[in-house]
């Protein structure tokens, strides 16, 4: 099961690197390859909460197994797409099935294991979450420098294949083919899947177009209806599309709060390396890739001693050590040069890829593990959308930072040299003596196409430090929700507190 869900989160890592090389062999507009994407990652979304409802449909054996396929079967379709609509129409179907593939894994945590080994399952299920998005860069580099963009697609099949084979085979027992009869609410998955796509899309456009632009406005309210409506319509039925009596567990509340956080921090890291080492750096995909792989090592490193507390300390504790070592993390990245490089990042690198065990394992636990079998799915389902909602609102706030703060730093930048200050001239590059000869004399134009350049990646840095600053603020205040959880007994000692001390 974890095969299939690292193929699906993989997808959308390793296809960001190539869409330059994608939309040259389709021809595709600079204002449309956004969409290849988009349409992803929307159809993802909207799929994520219908889990629950789709297990219940299907059992969790057939619907894992359908789903792998119908992956399969759309990265065979992408990779053969000779036009823009066709690779959409094969991303969305893509899209969708691999947003069930992601709550099914952790779904099967605590529906197949006894809770002795939820842990350690948890972590396989976690590094496969988190490993996918750091390995991306480099891998999607590597294939479309290595054979082209149709391999991007191609590397799911063997996977998928063995993934679908090997679940149908092995997923057995009650836990694995329990299915109820749940009716198909056609008025509540509307609103579900119009309310989504409209944030998804709202969120896409408003770093560029302005959030108070009508057409942003319109689908961040059309969002709020439908999410109204969608609320109303479902606390009413009898056979809810989603069951949002999950949210009545207190912890369950406060895990996906905390989901939403570390989706902010974890989906908005991945793209500020990129976006610095790319557009700062002036690196290649390739070797982006090189630099961003030590956040992934420090994961894997950190799993096994996250499953050994995780069994002895309580999830509170780890928790609060997980988000505060991720804030550090971030909070180190706020003070980039255009210097900034590999050695640079090393250590924060090193904090976030340790920390984000401890976020996701004792959370996952902490929302889950208290809920009634039947709402596990569901739960699943909302938690793991919390992730993603996190990350596409992250990503929209950090655009938005960057582009609204690179402009004012400019002009600053602008209004120093301007006044004569050296110490700014030398910071973005522009050597004391050079500066100090034009010093009072009214720089020509040549000059001024010479400045521009280190005036625009002065700011960019800039900016980019304030979004990490962003990010890095939001994960600390999420320290400050752990404390209203309720305790839990930690996997070993029975303990209830969760202070380490085994209860009687």
């Amino acid at each position: 099961m974890c095969i299939g869900m690292f193929m699906a989160i993989l997808d959308i890592q390793i296809v960001a690197t190539s869409l330059p090389t994608i939309q040259s062999a389709l021809d595709i507009g600079a204002d449309q390859m956004i969409w290849i994407q988009t349409a992803y990652l929307t159809a993802e979304i909207v799929a994520i909460p219908l889990t629950g409802f789709l297990t219940a449909r299907l059992g969790m054996r057939w619907l894992f197994v359908s789903a792998v396929a119908v992956f399969t079967i759309a990265s065979v379709g992408c990779s053969e797409s000779q036009t823009f609509a066709s690779l959409i129409a094969w991303r969305i179907v893509q899209g969708f099935a691999g947003g069930t593939l992601i709550p099914a894994v952790f779904s099967a945590v605590f529906l197949l294991f006894p809770q002795r080994s939820q842990g350690i399952a948890t972590t396989i299920a976690g590094v496969a979450a988190v490993f996918a998005p750091t390995v991306g860069p480099i891998v999607g580099g590597w294939i479309t420098e290595t054979y082209s963009w149709h391999w991007l697609f191609r590397i799911n099949v063997l996977p998928g294949i063995l993934a679908a084979v090997g679940a149908a085979v092995t997923l057995r027992g009650a836990a694995s083919n329990m299915r109820s009869v749940r009716t198909v609410d056609a008025a509540a998955l509307t609103l579900l899947a119009v309310g989504l796509t409209a944030l998804q899309i709202g969120l896409k456009d408003a770093p560029t177009d302005g959030w108070l632009a009508p057409n942003v406005a319109a689908l961040l309210l059309g969002f709020m209806v439908c999410a109204v409506l969608f609320v109303w319509r479902t606390a009413r039925s009898g056979g809810p599309l989603v069951e949002l009596r999950c949210f009545k567990d207190r912890n369950f509340a406060i895990g996906c709060a905390l989901s939403f956080i570390l989706g902010v921090g974890l989906f908005g890291s991945t793209y500020l390396m990129p976006f610095f080492l790319g557009l700062v750096r002036e690196h290649d995909a390739l070797r982006i890739g090189e630099i961003m792989l030590v956040t992934g090592i420090a994961q894997l490193i950190a799993a096994p001693v996250a499953v050994y507390l995780e069994q002895r300390v309580g999830a509170r504790s780890l928790t609060v050590f997980g988000f505060v070592l991720f804030a550090a993390g971030l909070l180190m990245s706020t003070n980039q040069t255009a210097q900034t490089d590999f050695a640079e990042m090393l250590l924060p690198q090193v904090l976030r890829g340790v920390a984000t065990m401890f976020c996701l394992l004792p959370p996952t636990r902490m929302a889950l593990g208290r809920l009634s079998p039947e709402l596990v799915a569901d739960g699943s389902g909302l938690f793991n959308l919390m992730r993603n909602l996190g990350g596409a609102i992250g990503l929209a706030l950090i655009d938005t930072t960057i582009f609204s703060r690179a402009a004012t730093y400019g002009a600053r930048i602008v209004e120093e040299l301007k006044a004569g200050n050296i110490e700014t001239a030398v910071r973005i590059g522009i050597p004391r003596d050079a500066f100090l000869e034009q010093l009072g004399i009214p720089p020509d134009e040549f000059t001024q196409e010479m400045i521009r350049p280190l005036v625009e990646r002065q700011a960019l840095v800039e900016a980019i430090n304030d979004a990490w600053l962003l990010i890095g603020v939001l994960t600390a205040l999420a320290v400050i929700l752990v404390f209203f959880v309720r305790r839990m007994p930690t996997q070993n000692t029975g303990d209830i507190d969760g202070d380490g001390v085994p209860s009687r």
